[in-house]
């Protein structure tokens, strides 16, 4: 039975500091035991691409919470989904464009900061992020993320446009009718019509992590938050007592 285990990056595979030496040894050990290892982030695919380089991953992957299924070119038989840049492109979520369109109208009324209307150097300081980091950041294609606002509310008014809010670690995304949980369904149909039976395993710490720990078997939370049935995480690396 292959098994595939979903990551999550932030807080989890890296720390706030944007460390990964303990998500590295993890994702190796992991490696050695058999186990698929698929991220399942936040993270646009440039940012995506760059931590599959770190951690020798050459797996499919889930970009901004759900929005885009990314399988690498001839790496599994997929059935749907357009060719673009070496992958299969399955897209869950709507396009940047729109979201930020939206988000535009009331920007002003919410105070607003997000990507799209922040300078590189604001960037930089909302997420304490390199520059090299914060620039693959801006190469968004779905989703957008709110550093601060003024005021709640906004999200009642993003729902008339069929965008959902979701909260991260720190940051609320906002994006399409989408979520990490239907990125991994997509994703695990097309691991069983390749490899039939799985055993799935998800990991994460955050609000936007939960959708992913219903289809697993067996689920990991790190940090102080609860979900039912998921197996409470000091750290990354005691995630390896329980597999």
């Amino acid at each position: 039975m292959k098994k595939i285990i979903f990551f999550d990056i932030d807080k989890t595979l890296i720390d706030e500091n944007y460390n990964y030496e303990d998500g590295l040894y993890v994702v190796n050990e992991l490696k050695k035991l058999g186990f698929e290892v698929i991220l399942n982030s936040s993270k646009t695919r440039a940012e995506q691409e760059y931590y599959r380089k770190i951690f020798g991953l050459t797996t499919p992957f889930i970009s901004e919470n759900g929005s885009g299924v990314f399988v690498p070119d001839g790496y599994l038989k997929v059935n749907e989904g357009v060719k673009r840049d070496g992958y299969i492109v399955i897209e869950l979520g709507v396009p940047y464009e729109t979201v930020v369109a939206t988000l535009n109208q009331y920007a002003q009324e919410y105070g607003l900061k997000f990507y799209a209307n922040s300078t590189l150097q604001e960037i930089m300081e909302f997420l304490s992020m390199s520059e090299e980091l914060a620039r693959l950041a801006m190469q968004r294609e779905y989703s957008e993320t709110i550093f601060e606002y003024s005021k709640r509310g906004f999200e009642k008014e993003l729902e008339k446009y069929n965008l959902t809010c979701q909260m991260g670690s720190r940051f609320i995304a906002v994006l399409g009718p989408t979520n990490k949980g239907k990125g991994m369904k997509k994703l695990l149909d097309i691991y069983r019509e390749n490899f039939g039976e799985l055993e799935v395993f998800a990991a994460g710490d955050g609000e936007n992590d939960f959708p992913m720990f219903e289809p697993a078997d067996k689920s990991f939370l790190i940090g102080d938050k609860n979900f039912p049935g998921a197996i409470k995480l000091k750290n990354i690396r005691e995630l390896l007592k329980f597999v």
